[in-house]
Formats: C-alpha cells, structure tokens, sequence
C-alpha cells in the first residue's frame, strides 16, 4: 500500500495546498498543509518516521489534495477542513479560548455573576472582555465582597435558612444571604451596585454611599457609619484594580510548549511586563515538531480570542510564520509581531510559559503515568521494539592500573531494583583499559543469561553504557559473540557531567534533554550506576589496605579502622612518621605501623 501511495505522491505538483490523509473507512484522519505538496506528501511515504507519524502513516488507505495560489489560503483552508472533520492526528483544542466576560441573568430571582467565554444576545447583562478567566473571577470576588454579596457555592432561594452561615459572612465578606434575615429586594440592589462596578460606574455608587455614612454618622449610628466607609473604599479599590484589568490585554504573549506523560501549551499574558493572565492546554503528543505544533496552535487560539497582543514569543520559529503573521494581521486589523528572544528578559519569558507548561503536565498525571509515559517515549524515539520495562546500565571504574571493576544497575518500570544490581571484577588486565573491561563485564553477565543462571535469567530490552559510541560499540562486540541480542545507548554527558544524549555505535545520537522526565531518568541511571561502581571500587580497596594492616602484629580491626579514616590511603600510612601515626593511634600501634613499613630501610 506505502508504494502505491508513493507512487500517486510522486505525481503531486509542486505547488502550494492541502493534503487529507483517509483510512480504510474514508475518514479522514489529519489535514495538512504545504508550500510543495509533491514534497511534503512523498515524505510520509519514504523513510522512517518517529513512533506517532508512523502509526498515522500505517492507518492511510488513501489521500486527497487542494491545490491554493499561497501558502497563506493553505493555512486558511487547513484551518477549515480541521474544524470540519476534527481528524484525530491533528491538534485540537477542547474549548474556546476568547477573552472572558461576566455574565448576569437578571431574570433569575437570585442573579449570579458566571465567566463564560464569549457574549450572547441571550437577554443576559455581560460586562467585559477581561484579561483572562483568574484575573476575572478575582474581579467577581472583590467586586461582591466590596457590597456584601455572596460568593459562596450556596443556591438561592433554595439554600436560604437551611445551613447556618459561612466563614465569609463571619469574615465580614458577605451580609449572610443564606440567613434569610435580609429580602430580595436588598440582595437585588447590592446586584447592581457590583454592575455599576463591573461597569466603571462607580462614581454615582460612591457618592449615595458617602451621603449615607454621613447620615448615619450625624444620626451617631457609628457603626453603620463606619461599616458604610468601609465599603466605599473596598469599592474604590476594586474599581481601580477592574479598570487596570479592563484594559489590560497583554501587549505582549508568551508561548511555552513541553512534552511528557502529556504534551501541553501555555500562553502567559504581559501587559507592561507585568503578568496578567494564564491559559494552558493539555492535549495528547503532537504529530508536528515543537515549532510546527505551536503554529497550529496559534492558529486555533488567537482565532477564536478576536483580541490579539501586540508581541508574540516564541522559542522557535515556524516555517510558516509569514503566512502566520497574515492570518494574524487578518484577525486584528493591526500587525502582530513574531519574536524569538535570544537573550535578556524576553527570553526569560518563553522560559517561564515554558516552565509552566512542564508543571501542568506533573499536575495532570500521577507518578506512575509519568514514569510509563517516559519509557513509553523512549521506546519511540530510540525507535526499541519492545516496552523497555527492564533497563540495565554499565560503568567501569579503576584505580590507576589496579583494581579495575564493572558495576551494572537495573531499573525495572523506572526505578531502581536493587535486588538485581550486579558487581564484576575485571579479570587478566594489567593496564587499564576501559573498552576490554566493558567488553568483559557485559560478555560475563549475558553469559550467565544465556546459560541460565541464577540471578541472571531475566533479560533487559534496553542496555545503556556510562560512555559514548566506542563504549556502546564494545558493549555490542560482547553481546555479538555471544549471539545475543539488545540495543544498546552510550550514554553520552555534556560539560556538567551530566547525560544529554543516547548514542549508538553507529554514531545515531538522540538528544534526551528536550524531553525533561527522560532526561531526568536517564541522568538518575548514569548517577546511580557511576556510584554503585565507585562504592564497589573502595570497597574491594578498603579491603585490600585493611588487609595487610591486619597483618601487623598489634594492629586490630579498631585501630585499623582509625587510619583508613584518618589517612585514606594506605600510601599515606606508609609515608607517615611516627610522631604524625601516634597522634593517631596509640604509641605502640603506630611504633608497631611504623616499624612494619621501614624494616628494610633498618636493615641498610
């Protein structure tokens, strides 16, 4: 099937267009859009592909194309065809993302302000658009607070006189709606007073206000005076505070986008560089690459917002930012500029949308999601044929010449298993070598898996080497004589000594740390191999230096004890003098040290 879709491919215009990718069924499964249809559908066909492209490309049974004069009307038309027949390979968002407004049913006995995304000819009051959906509920809150009126979860009239009052009627935040004690009338009228206040028109509002404390002050009724004076300045601040939001909209948008467990966008809202507002989408990985993927999503969101900023940061540019910039000039009337910060503040933005949208992803998914997704992406990207449920890690480490060991590590679905963590002593090398000692800790403990031995007879789908291709490829070498077969992935660091990257032998390296939860992984495996190595390392060295200290006469496992932890090495303890080991020890321990060491210096 690939080859006949090739073969129709190939016979595509060069021209600008969009592609519909169909199943079996004649459903349509993605739309997208080319400067060279030719190109860009042959693609699909030819080659591999990373895990996600490739189970779409399995699923075309066929695929049609519209061929446009620019690029800009493919844009346009993709947008459509997306909204028409919602294919599930394409990014679509779940909810309109316009600026929010302040609903009122005036009908409604008890009328409660609501955030819905757009206004209606519905017969209801509407106040806004706001900045975003947090800034306006802050709004809600602060404005119903100024005159008493609810914001609690309770219902009216069907709660009133059932429960007794909230923490916020105590706090001095609400009359006590719910008590019953107060009408309609009066809950209505403090309605009003938050639409004067939703609406700038506050003025009139703080003017009756005042004229009653006054009264009630000359009436020497002081506490409802004071009560009064109370609200016309929380109502002041609320309609300082409503009109700085009112007329906010961000100049300036950050765009952060990150993949895990889910992949998800953040757009972060300044307004003079200060933070106004939020919106983030989770949506399952995309089909494009980052840059590709944030376009569509540009594309969908600021449509449907009919409000645009006057900067757009991204962290990537997309191919079709020309065009994108049309269509966004189109939406506004005014041009919107597209920047990609290099450094400064601007920079720091992107970073933080970006660092927002990792946050949403953890809060979205439970540990365990988390860790399976993570393997779930390694497996794509470094393209395994199973699930790598079990993963082993090698390193070697040595001193000097001597002493040279292997420790190998295994995690099973993420995390360690310290049960099947294996050590090996590097055996007939008298020089050190990294590469025959790799060669022989991987040989010996697949030898034992493939004799079945105990402790050795569960096999891993994946084996990462502490190193980079030479490591990788002497891994390979022990594993090829043994007719065995597992990828195996260097581990390759960067200038922190930190691992960055999956290498073959071939040289096909795989960057890691664009992806945070494989890239924390996979630096933890390295980290625990490395010390599981090094731990064995001193302690095979430990031993030996207890070992002839042992075999002094009058030296004991205390005192021996106390000059490994005084001296470190047992280099030093023979260099040491008398006076520099009594201070350690005992005089006649270290006149009994002292002696064992410098009898042949004695002696001539």
């Amino acid at each position: 099937m690939r080859e006949k879709l090739l073969e129709k491919a190939n016979k595509l215009p060069m021209l600008p267009g969009v592609y519909i990718m169909l199943d079996a069924t004649g459903q349509v499964i993605y739309v997208g859009k080319a400067k060279k249809l030719k190109n860009r559908v042959t693609s699909y066909f030819r080659g591999s592909h990373l895990p996600k492209v490739e189970a779409m490309v399995q699923k075309v049974n066929d695929f049609n194309v519209i061929v446009v004069n620019s690029e800009f009307e493919s844009l346009i038309l993709e947008n459509s065809l997306i909204k028409q027949h919602q294919p599930h390979y394409n990014i679509l968002l779940k909810d309109d993302k316009g600026y929010p407004f302040i609903r009122l049913d005036k009908k409604a006995p008890y009328p409660r302000f609501t955030i819905v995304g757009s206004a209606k000819k519905d017969g209801a009051s509407y106040f806004g658009p706001f900045g975003g959906r947090s800034v306006t509920r802050d709004i809600i809150d602060a404005a119903s607070k100024a005159v008493g009126l609810s914001t609690c979860s309770k219902h009216f009239p069907r709660d009133i006189g059932k429960d007794r009052p909230c923490l916020n009627y105590h706090m001095g935040n609400c009359r006590g709606w719910c008590r019953g004690e107060l009408s309609q009338e009066e809950y209505r009228l403090a309605v009003e007073q938050v639409c004067l206040i939703l609406g700038g028109k506050t003025s009139d509002l703080i003017e009756e206000l005042t004229a009653k404390m006054l009264e009630a002050s000359e009436q020497l009724r002081f506490e409802a005076a004071a009560e009064l004076r109370d609200r016309i300045k929380a109502i002041k601040s609320v309609s300082n505070k409503q009109k700085v939001i009112a007329t906010a909209f961000s100049d300036t948008d950050a765009i952060g986008f990150a993949r895990g467990a889910k992949s998800c966008f953040v757009v972060l809202h300044f307004n003079d560089g200060s933070l106004t507002g939020k919106d983030f989408e989770l949506i399952s990985e995309p089909l494009e690459s980052d840059a590709d993927a944030i376009s569509a999503y540009m594309r969908q969101y600021y449509a449907s917002r009919g409000i645009m900023p006057k900067n757009i940061l991204l962290r990537e540019m997309p191919e079709d930012a020309e065009a994108l910039g049309e269509l966004l000039y189109q939406l506004s009337g005014r041009k919107v500029s597209i920047e990609v910060p290099q450094r400064g503040e601007r920079l720091r933005l992107v970073e933080r949308a970006e660092m927002n949208a990792s946050e949403e992803i953890l809060r979205a998914t439970t540990v365990q999601q988390r860790r399976t997704n993570t393997l779930i992406w390694l497996q794509k990207s470094l393209e395994l044929p199973e699930y790598p449920e079990r993963i082993e890690a090698f390193d070697v480490s040595n001193l000097g010449d001597t002493g040279i060991v292997a420790a190998m590590t295994v995690h099973k679905d993420g995390k360690p298993y310290k049960k099947d963590y294996r050590k090996f002593r590097i055996r007939d090398l008298d020089i050190r070598d990294d590469y025959a000692s790799m060669t022989q800790a991987v040989y010996r403990r697949f030898a034992h898996l493939k004799n079945g031995d105990s402790g050795f007879s569960e096999a891993p789908q994946l084996l990462l080497i502490d190193g980079g291709i030479t490591h990788a490829a002497a891994a390979e070498s022990a594993l090829k004589e043994l007719g065995i077969s597992v990828p195996v992935f260097g581990m390759v660091k960067d200038d922190r000594h930190r691992t960055r990257a999956l290498v073959t032998s071939a040289g096909r390296e795989i960057c890691i740390n664009g992806n945070p939860a494989a890239f924390a992984l996979i630096g933890n495996i390295q980290e625990e191999t490395h010390r599981f190595a090094i731990e064995y390392q001193r302690s095979l060295r430990n031993e030996s230096f207890g070992s002839e200290l042992s075999a002094i006469p009058g030296v004991g496992s205390v005192r021996k004890n106390e000059l490994l932890r005084h001296f470190k090495t047992l280099k030093a303890i023979k260099n040491a003098g008398l006076d520099e080991l009594s201070a350690v020890v005992p005089k006649n321990t270290a006149k009994a040290v002292f002696e064992y060491y410098h009898k042949s210096e004695e002696k001539t």
